[in-house]
């Protein structure tokens, strides 16, 4: 984590700090009050602070997540239980379109892509090369950058946008009611706030919100005590991890290759490291065993037929991945998000990724359930169960499928996964396909019958007549897209753009990418019902 946070480059919209405090003399809170402006009315005896929605988790979920909603004037509280200044050293490395295009929509991409390596091939097991400059997006790449980058631009954009930080805070026990949660956390190292770990001693503290967020991983304080199961199981066991300098650079930038008994994986950092991944069938230990560089250099060597010269690893660890999905992301007032709902194989690098585009979907819906936004917001919370538990089952199949194939041990096994290779590298759409895939740029959701084609779709980024799509998404609010006739006026709260060219189709696009509604016409009708649907606005 970054010691000393400064300003972030985002550039969305942030009310005054007095405007987010400010306290009323009602007694009651309406369901479109944040409960920061109903003078903690409904607040229980003892809490110790309140907020409009508490995060519990500051990995790079927990941290969009917050950084989105006191970008909108909100006020967030985010505990961690790791003192302040350790940095969350992970296994994540990689950033995939999908993702960048939501960091894009927040004024992030940029300033990430500067920071690590972008690869737009990749090689696999020698005889298959994955052309991602055909992926569609202003991203056509894998950005190799390690989490901890990651972690430090979202905690910068997190503090200047106001988010009160609790470092050093755990999660003991929880529990809700009709207007909030109530959650109970033992601080240490003088949590606080700043988080500069200058008292010493413990502390028990109650913290009162209207939503809580539970981003805080596999082992997750959150939804161990929402009493949801975690169902699942080891898929891979004794996985190395380290990040070395070569002497000798790899013939492909990403490479992963395997032999019956292992398989390896190396990606650049761009810093004159190399991220490095091997596993060895034949010698499966506990994660506590020790690791040294030598046991990684043969499975490099099986797996490659050389060990590219790896040499002073600045870091190395042992691990195993576990295949788990949770059965509800949503009880009450209380979300998961991130690891904290699904785990899966580290295959296709999509862990990550997926955490940060649960926050990206469900950022934009509790600012409008806390605002009244929307026909029934209470509905609008639930589509988050329905739109992210799909994709999540998604990604724990399609990484499973991966993590199998680079695991091929018996001649049938290896035989299928020739079989998959050969279909990948001469049916180029296929291979689209699954480039689509595991980016994230074909995740999609579900639209209600007879819906136009593109509702529920990723919107791509489109050139319009006040600049980019992307670009107009930073204010945090649905876009609509229409002719430059003028007889389509967007209501306040909606960013108007318009089609550069004469097109008449119009597009409703929500704050996370997706289109909302679209006709290939002039629909006033349908536009009042989905403008009041989606917005609360006709």
């Amino acid at each position: 984590m970054n010691d000393t946070p400064h300003a972030s480059g985002s550039t969305r919209s942030t009310r005054s700090t007095d405007s987010r405090r400010a306290t009323s003399p009602t007694s009651a809170l309406r369901p479109d009050e944040p409960l920061s402006v109903a003078a903690h009315a409904k607040t229980e005896a003892g809490a110790d602070t309140v907020a409009d929605v508490l995060v519990v988790g500051a990995g790079p979920t927990g941290l969009l997540l917050a950084g989105d909603l006191a970008a909108a004037g909100l006020r967030v509280t985010l505990a961690e239980r790791r003192p302040h200044g350790i940095s969350n050293m992970t296994r994540a490395f990689g950033v995939h379109a999908r993702t960048l295009e939501m960091l894009d929509a927040r004024g992030l991409a940029d300033e990430l892509i500067k920071r690590g390596t972008t690869v737009d091939h990749m090689d696999m097991f020698g005889h298959i090369n994955l052309d991602m400059t055909r992926l569609r997006s202003r991203f056509p790449f894998l950005l190799v950058s390690p989490q901890y980058e990651m972690e430090q631009l979202l905690e910068r954009r997190a503090v200047a946008e106001g988010v009160q930080f609790r470092y050093g805070a755990r999660l003991l026990n929880l529990r809700q009611d009709g207007e909030g949660v109530t959650a109970e956390l033992r601080e240490s190292g003088g949590g606080g706030g700043d988080g500069d770990g200058s008292n010493d001693g413990e502390q028990h503290v109650t913290l009162r919100a209207r939503y809580l967020v539970g981003a805080d991983g596999v082992h997750s304080g959150v939804r161990e005590a929402l009493g949801l199961p975690f169902p699942g199981a080891a898929v891979i066991r004794s996985i190395i991890l380290a990040d070395v300098r070569l002497a000798t650079e790899p013939d492909a930038m990403l490479k992963l290759s395997g032999s019956g008994n292992s398989f390896a994986v190396v990606a650049p950092f761009g810093d004159g490291y190399h991220r490095v991944m091997g596993w060895n069938r034949k010698h499966q230990v506990s994660d506590t065993e020790p690791v040294d560089l030598d046991e990684l250099r043969a499975i490099a060597t099986e797996a490659f037929g050389t060990d590219y010269g790896m040499h002073d690893a600045r870091w190395i660890s042992r691990f195993h991945s576990d295949e788990r999905q949770t059965s509800s992301y949503r009880v009450g007032r209380a979300f998961l998000a991130g690891d904290a709902a699904h785990v899966h194989s580290p295959a296709g690098g999509q862990g990550m990724n997926t955490g940060l585009q649960d926050a990206a979907n469900l950022s934009w819906k509790l600012i409008a359930a806390l605002r009244g936004r929307g026909a029934d917001p209470d509905a609008l919370l639930d589509s988050y169960q329905a739109e992210r538990h799909p994709v999540g089952t998604m990604v724990l199949r399609s990484s499973g499928a991966l993590i199998r194939l680079a695991m091929a041990h018996n001649p049938l096994q290896r035989a299928g996964r020739s079989l998959a290779v050969r279909v990948l590298d001469l049916v180029r759409p296929v291979s689209d396909k699954a480039m689509r895939m595991i980016s994230g740029l074909d995740i999609s959701y579900r639209a209600e019958r007879g819906s136009h084609p593109l509702a529920g779709k990723r919107a791509i980024d489109l050139d319009l007549a006040e600049g980019r799509l992307y670009e107009l998404l930073r204010r945090g609010e649905f876009v609509l897209v229409t002719s430059r006739d003028g007889r389509t006026v967007a209501p306040q709260g909606v960013v108007a753009a318009h089609w550069r060219s004469g097109r008449g189709s119009t597009l409703l696009v929500r704050p996370d990418g997706y289109v909302a509604w679209a006709s290939e016409g002039p629909d006033p009708a349908g536009l009042h019902a989905a403008l009041a649907r989606w917005t609360g606005h006709e």
